[in-house]
């Protein structure tokens, strides 16, 4: 079998997924109303009453997470209506145009955001950034509760430029002829005033860094020194952890810039931080927040608790746990059909200023997603095309495909393995243990907790944890050389461990993100096993039953991995005694996808998995031939080249191509091979 890519997180380039560019465009029915209600609330945003705008803002903030009003607001040019009130005269109002555009960029799909660029908002936000930057430290100390800050309104503009330039390329080109990277920097340095603020900028510095050339060759000592600085804090918040995680992955991005000393030092401390993040047992502390939490409501009075934790929140929060669904499917590649999928206007959905335990674990839960994002990054080559790699079929790629090309700016990088220091240092800190430990199943008490409102959003980001685990596993494994991970013994017991992941649990079966994760995984693993003639812990019919359900999954790469485990899998026991009625089931499992499934790539890696399992041996012999497998190739050949024929410039790309067409040929060889064996 040939090699797979390893999986890389990172900002999601513009996309057609989501809402359609056309309605964009398009002229609505009730758009073209004079009297519709898009229409009077952007006539209101020209009241010479400010407490109007403000209303006007704050009820489009709420209006525009119903994706589908969206093409109205943008046909009658609300950015450049809604814009000049982020420099309005009033606090309040800012804050809410603020909101209004976050919730129009969080709610739209790339094209939205895109459009929003084109129509000219960053000048504005811009202009708005600078100004809550100069007015921080002049800020009224003696504000009254509920009255809007200065770091309020800047916090809304710093979540609407993350999410402009984590959807649009454009952006981020103006971001650094902007010179934004100083307004960022110093809303990281607000920390110890407003920890929402500097989070919310260190996740916008974490995603304009990512593959950002023209940044890295314009940052100097002093974007380090914030970064390092943050780094060696020692506040032992789970909000603080996830600041530092966030700096280390900005450091990782900005590496390049570093002399090689640097570099090394560097290494380490990100290294630290990112051990102390998956060393944190998130079934253990979650409970312990949630009764600290109960604690501490059951001794405020009654007229605290009256509030019900609903004061008002700024517009922008409105659409905070959306914005997450909508990065976590661009990075998973998942389409949404310009549907979220949850319109979040139920109060339980917010997440109030006041649930200090809550907030706690959710940041937990981020600072462990993102230091796994981290990690898998640390483990992976700067090779182009991740969404074609993994759909490719496996056979023979090295051979076929064109090269990737590594980072050669840095010392600690190297293509599809770790360089010495690199590998080393993550070894000293225990990453692969702890990566393994977060791809367990979450704790029973934590997922009871989350179960009940309005704790019930943590149990989807425990689920990312998990399926980030899963992925960084397998770019570990792919990674590091064995010894490393523990030699023989050390592999069977990630084998088990992952043997017992797939069959705990029915439901996790039927889950596409983690089939995905998971498959991808166990592949590498069996993969290494197989070449170390090391013996695998799954029986047939385990693997039978897992694979069965993987190669049902609508997701290409699902697929695509089942198939490959079935050929490493078969491969193997062909060398063995006794294994001809395991290498019948393979083989007709295999055979099956090849004649019946849709997807060309998928039926190549089935073709594939099949010239592995029966390529020599005599229990392969006599299996393929109580299969009847010579004739069943034979009958398939015709319609797997008419097909490629057929559908194969149109639907593919030319990597995936060039890897059918050498199946092809080699379907060709094969038939062959077993004519002759037949003539014996």
């Amino acid at each position: 079998m040939g090699k797979t890519k390893n999986n890389k997180f990172k900002r999601p380039t513009f996309s057609p997924d989501g809402l359609s560019a056309t309605p964009v465009k398009q002229t609505v029915e009730e758009s073209e109303d004079e009297d519709s209600p898009v229409a009077e609330l952007l006539d209101k945003l020209q009241s010479p009453s400010a407490d109007v705008r403000e209303y006007a803002c704050a009820s489009i903030s709420r209006v525009v997470q119903q994706s589908q009003t969206i093409p109205g607001f943008l046909q009658r040019d609300a950015v450049r209506k809604i814009g000049p009130l982020l420099l309005d005269r009033s606090l309040a109002v800012r804050e809410t145009a603020a909101g209004a555009l976050r919730n129009l960029s969080a709610c739209g799909n790339p094209e939205v955001c895109e459009d929003m660029v084109r129509q000219d908002a960053l000048t504005p936000l811009s202009a708005l950034l600078r100004e809550c930057c100069a007015g921080f430290d002049v800020s009224p100390s003696n504000t009254v509760k509920g009255q809007k800050t200065v770091e309020d309104v800047a916090n809304e503009a710093v979540n609407l430029l993350w999410n402009l330039c984590e959807s649009s390329s454009t952006a981020v080109s103006v971001f650094n002829k902007a010179g934004l990277l100083d307004v960022l920097l110093h809303c990281l340095q607000r920390h110890p005033q407003n920890m929402e603020l500097a989070i919310s900028a260190a996740h916008c510095l974490h995603t304009v860094t990512e593959e950002n050339t023209e940044l890295v060759r314009s940052v100097n000592a002093a974007v380090f020194g914030v970064l390092e600085n943050i780094l060696s804090s020692t506040h032992t918040s789970m909000e603080y952890t996830l600041l530092r995680t966030l700096a280390a992955g900005s450091l990782w991005n900005l590496k390049s810039s570093l002399s090689s000393a640097q570099q090394s030092q560097t290494l380490t401390a990100l290294a630290t931080t990112l051990s102390h993040s998956l060393s944190l047992d998130a079934g253990e502390l979650i409970p312990e927040l949630w009764r600290a939490e109960s604690a501490r409501l059951s001794k405020e009075t009654t007229s605290a608790a009256e509030s019900d934790h609903t004061d008002e929140q700024p517009a922008g929060h409105e659409a905070e746990e959306m914005e997450e669904d909508v990065r976590d499917e661009k990075i998973n590649g998942k389409k949404t059909n310009g549907k979220m999928s949850k319109a979040k206007n139920d109060i339980s959905d917010l997440l109030p200023r006041d649930r200090l335990e809550l907030r706690e674990a959710k940041a937990l839960l981020s600072a462990q997603q993102t230091s796994l994002e981290i990690i898998v990054n640390m483990c992976c080559s700067d090779e182009p095309s991740d969404d074609e790699w993994e759909e490719m079929s496996s056979s023979d790629e090295s051979e076929m495909c064109a090269d990737g090309m590594s980072d050669t700016n840095s010392s600690l990088f190297s293509p599809l393995c770790l360089s010495a220091e690199l590998h080393t240092t993550l070894l000293n800190h225990n990453i692969p243990q702890q990566v393994l430990k977060k791809a367990e199943f979450p704790s029973a008490a934590a997922r009871e907790i989350c179960s009940k409102d309005p704790w019930k959003n943590l149990l989807k980001k425990m689920h990312r944890v998990q399926c980030r685990a899963l992925t960084c596993l397998h770019n570990i494994l792919s990674s590091m050389d064995t010894e490393s991970l523990g030699g023989a013994s050390g592999l069977q017991d990630v084998a088990q461990h992952l043997s017992s992941l797939v069959f705990s649990s029915a439901e996790a079966l039927k889950d596409e993100e983690f089939l995905e994760a998971v498959t991808s995984a166990l592949r590498s693993l069996l993969q290494i096993m197989a070449t170390k003639n090391i013996s695998q812990c799954m029986t047939p019919l385990q693997l039978m039953s897992f694979c069965e359900a993987a190669t049902s999954c609508e997701l290409v790469s699902v697929r695509v991995n089942a198939l490959a485990i079935l050929g490493i899998t078969g491969s193997s026991l062909a060398k063995e005694k006794n294994t001809e009625e395991t290498l019948q089931l393979i083989g007709n499992a295999l055979l099956n996808v090849a004649m019946k499934d849709s997807n060309l790539v998928v039926c190549g890696e089935a073709l594939d998995a099949l010239f592995d399992v029966f390529a020599d041996g005599d229990e392969a012999e006599k299996a393929g031939k109580n299969i009847n497998l010579l004739s069943s190739l034979k009958a398939l050949q015709p319609g797997f080249r008419a097909k490629l024929r057929k559908e194969g410039r149109g639907k593919y790309s030319p990597d995936q191509l060039c890897v059918l067409d050498n199946i092809r040929i080699n379907l060709k060889r094969f038939i062959s091979y077993l004519e002759g064996l037949q003539r014996k």
